[in-house]
């Protein structure tokens, strides 16, 4: 379900003009999708899931190109709201 989820957003921000690819990453301690705006670019921003943090913070963040945590949460809806958001000014625009 959260994989369709992010799957769908990226789907969207696609159909926008805004992402053209993207990689995923499972490891032991952590499950990544980066999204990027061309392939030979870093990634425009990084979706995360680290179940140690599922007490504390929140399992789910979300990383900014630079590497800077722009939100974290027990909740995937919340952690992609800002990206929602982007995705809505790009249709107005």
């Amino acid at each position: 379900m959260e994989l369709r989820r992010i799957l769908d957003l990226y789907g969207r921000m696609v159909a926008a003009g805004h992402w053209r690819d993207y990689s995923m990453h499972f490891g032991t301690d952590v499950a990544s999708f980066a999204a990027f705006r061309r392939a030979a670019d870093r990634p425009d921003v990084w979706i995360q899931k680290r179940p140690e943090l599922l007490a504390k913070q929140g399992a789910y963040s979300l990383v900014s190109e630079h590497g800077a945590v722009l939100k974290r949460g027990h909740e995937l809806s919340l952690v992609l709201a800002p990206l929602e958001r982007r995705l809505m000014r790009l249709v107005r625009d």
